[in-house]
């Protein structure tokens, strides 16, 4: 059981938290830092009883703010009790004591002087203490227990002894490093690599405008026409050029908040966390690249094969290839949105101090989470409206559509809404949650209602209706209309009598998308046979009179 005078007070640590702390087994571990770099690894046992001691992440702790003593100057008193307590001694009482001083226990001095010691109060555990000279009592650093012991797998004294010459070699090291003239000295370092990094960036950056500059003109002959194809290589290589010099732009920032982390004590892991940071991000993309490739690949492998299915009857197989582009598609940008979303989770982990962060802050980030997702609770019931639309094949891309007041053709169908190009070339962008009336005019096959408005001056009416009948069949025998149609127009009658005239209606059924063209062909041959007979059509203008 480790002595009170190991441990200390944890207070003063400079450690927080238990993310050092892993499991080997029967052994809790954990490691001790000095400057922020592991220096021994302490143990303690799993199934912890009454009376054995504190945990392995408490022990790392308390030893970490031993050995910190020894080093790091502390600022025990704010500023205005140290000036009030130097106004007070030096102006009234004439002392030389201070309490508000740095180094009033008489921890820090030269380097060389510091040793370390191993004692043994007879027959109990050895002990490692700091003699510093000055000092009539030692300070007690940590003891070694039978887990050291039994983990390490040597005696206590050659354990004792090993920690000791380690303990030795990197306080001394430390005390020389946090002497105020090379904590200066490192500062100029830290400022001189700054400016030239940022001299780096400065120049990177002008290179990379006028990459842009070039980019945009042969982009300018590209629209012209004008680029010839050594000129689409050379574009092509101008815009990689670009990314590689916005890429090695970041990588620079990254290299000066690493480097700027240099000039704190204790740091400098996590400064070479931060300078390997671009590499281990460039190595993440690639992967998720990779991955992103490979699931598309798949996904469109699994759809041709769903659309190449020989038990779906012919006339169903272009709906199902007009189905496989759009699913291709929408499964295409939900690949994109898992793969880019999980690698930025993936990146923004394991970057330094989030992977520190404590089960309080997770906790606060899920609900966050939980409140952002009533918030955006319309973009979410626009996302699962969109997968229904198209497993459910209401509509795919390419067909005409009426949703609400609006009628074009599907040109997009996103992950929240549906774009639409009406007649008149407006594109019309409806919230997925908002389609759940839809008439498609354009699934499988087409139909159209033709219709004709005879004057009220027709007399035979049976003569007529045998005229258009005999053109509609003429028009179903022309080859080049009657490959369209699927089935022979189709005379009905006499639809209405109104002030206005007879209409007559004729049904269209055609392929899908066609029932346009063949309507405003067949109208004009109808048209036009009914002017070539003298037949009348109703006059809005008699009708007013």
């Amino acid at each position: 059981m480790a002595s009170p005078a190991a441990l200390g007070n944890p207070g003063t640590s400079p450690h927080t938290g238990d993310s050092n702390a892993g499991g080997a087994g029967s052994f809790q571990l954990a490691k001790v830092r000095i400057l922020g770099v592991p220096v021994l690894t302490v143990a303690a046992p799993t199934v912890a009883g009454d009376g054995q001691g504190p945990d392995a992440s408490t022990r790392a702790q308390v030893i970490e703010g031993n050995l910190a003593l020894l080093y790091q100057r502390r600022q025990i008193c704010s500023g205005g009790e140290s000036l009030a307590e130097t106004f007070l001694e030096q102006g009234f009482l004439h002392g030389q004591e201070r309490a508000c001083d740095s180094d009033n226990l008489g921890l820090l001095g030269d380097p060389a002087a510091l040793q370390v010691a191993v004692v043994r109060d007879g027959s109990g555990p050895n002990r490692l203490v700091a003699l510093v000279p000055g000092r009539a009592q030692p300070l007690p650093l940590l003891t070694v227990t039978d887990e050291d012991v039994h983990l390490n797998g040597m005696g206590a004294d050659r354990l004792a002894q090993r920690w000791r010459s380690l303990l030795e070699r990197r306080l001394r090291f430390a005390r020389e490093l946090m002497r105020p003239e090379n904590l200066r000295r490192r500062l100029a370092l830290v400022i001189k690599a700054e400016l030239g990094l940022a001299i780096a960036i400065a120049v990177v950056l002008s290179l990379w405008r006028l990459s842009r500059h070039q980019l945009r003109r042969q982009e300018g002959r590209l629209e012209l026409g004008r680029c010839t194809r050594r000129q689409r290589l050379r574009l092509h290589a101008l815009q990689y050029l670009s990314r590689g010099l916005m890429a090695t732009v970041l990588t620079l920032i990254f290299a000066m908040a690493g480097v700027a982390l240099f000039a704190i004590p204790g740091q400098v892991p996590r400064a070479l966390d931060l300078l390997l940071e671009p590499w281990g991000i460039t190595a993440k993309l690639i992967l998720g690249w990779i991955v992103n490739t490979a699931l598309k690949g798949l996904t469109e492998l699994l759809l041709r094969q769903w659309a190449g299915n020989v038990d779906v009857p012919v006339a169903r197989r272009a709906r199902g290839d007009q189905r496989f582009l759009s699913l291709r598609l929408v499964f295409r940008r939900l690949i994109d949105l898992v793969v880019i979303s999980s690698v930025g989770l993936w990146i923004l982990s394991e970057l330094p101090g989030v992977a520190e962060l404590s089960g309080s802050a997770l906790l606060a980030s899920g609900a966050l989470l939980g409140a952002l997702a009533i918030v955006f609770q319309g973009l979410l019931r626009d996302f699962v409206s969109g997968l229904v639309l198209l497993f459910d094949d209401r509509y795919a891309i390419g067909d005409t559509v009426e949703i609400h007041d609006f009628t074009g053709a599907v040109l997009d169908i996103g992950l929240l809404s549906t774009e639409l190009r009406c007649l008149d070339q407006r594109v019309v962008v409806i919230q997925n949650s908002e389609c759940s009336k839809v008439v498609n005019h354009t699934k499988l096959r087409s139909g159209v209602e033709l219709q004709l408005v005879l004057s009220h001056a027709v007399r035979q009416l049976p003569r007529v209706l045998a005229l258009l009948e005999a053109e509609a069949t003429r028009f179903a025998a022309d080859p080049n209309w009657g490959r369209v149609l699927l089935e022979p127009p189709q005379l009905r009658g006499i639809k209405a009598v109104t002030p206005e005239g007879i209409t007559i209606s004729l049904l269209l059924i055609c392929q899908a998308g066609q029932q346009q063209a063949a309507e405003r062909a067949l109208l004009a041959r109808l048209v036009q046979r009914l002017h070539q007979k003298a037949i009348p059509l109703a006059d809005r203008n008699l009708v007013a009179e």
